[in-house]
């Protein structure tokens, strides 16, 4: 399986990856919690094993805004912060298992396996469709009227927003808080480049516009009566 760590300890890193490695799992290690985040946003994990005390962007902040951008991905603690309310915080802010440093390999990998044994999505959870406007969210597609449309990582994540929330007008607030995790200013164009760029993939080749500009509020994906 392919593993994101998150890990700023060069011992304990090195350790962890030699032993997953060996056991026949990919692992792509970052020591920085911005790099940790742009990964698990951009790419697809079986899990996030993730320390909380890291540069950057601690590791509560890395799922909390994860969860926000719909990532699903299995997320295990692996860190020395052993209290009880330590461990509350990290299972309340989206993690999914809390596993405290100094930790027995073979519990580690006990608790990886576990996590992925959990069983999948219902189909009808898989899939989201506005009009003729469908996503898979397993294999990370997008379709209109039956034709794939190619979209970037983070075009995917704000189409998949967009299609969670039909008929709701997202702010630009919004939207920078669920997909760019608070790191850009205000005044920053991101958001609308992105909706420019979105907006010409699955609206500009068809007849029909399903993402609408809301003057002075936001946006909103709906099929228009």
């Amino acid at each position: 399986m392919k593993i994101l760590l998150l890990e700023d300890d060069e011992q304990t890193g090195g350790y962890i990856v030699r032993g997953l490695s060996a056991a026949g799992h990919v692992v792509d290690w970052v020591r920085d919690g911005r790099e940790g985040l742009a990964a698990a946003l951009d790419s697809t994990y079986d899990v996030l094993i993730l320390d909380r005390m890291v540069p950057g962007l601690d590791g509560l902040s890395l799922v909390k805004a994860a969860r926000s951008a719909s990532v699903r991905t299995p997320a295990l603690f692996l860190t020395a912060m052993s209290g009880v309310d330590d461990r509350v915080e990290g299972l309340e802010a989206g993690g999914d298992d809390y596993l405290v440093k100094p930790f027995a390999f073979s519990e580690l990998t006990a608790r990886i396996n576990a996590l992925t044994r959990r069983p999948p999505m219902s189909e009808e959870k898989t899939k989201l469709r506005v009009a003729d406007l469908e996503v898979d969210l397993i294999r990370r597609l997008a379709f209109r009227s039956g034709e794939p449309i190619e979209l970037l990582p983070r075009e995917f994540l704000l189409l998949e927003l967009f299609m969670r929330n039909e008929g709701r007008v997202l702010t630009k607030t919004m939207l920078l808080e669920r997909i760019w995790n608070f790191n850009f200013d205000p005044q920053s164009s991101v958001v609308e480049t992105h909706i420019s760029r979105l907006r010409s993939k699955i609206d500009k080749p068809f007849d029909v516009p399903l993402l609408h500009t809301v003057r002075n509020i936001g946006y909103s994906l709906h099929a228009r009566r």
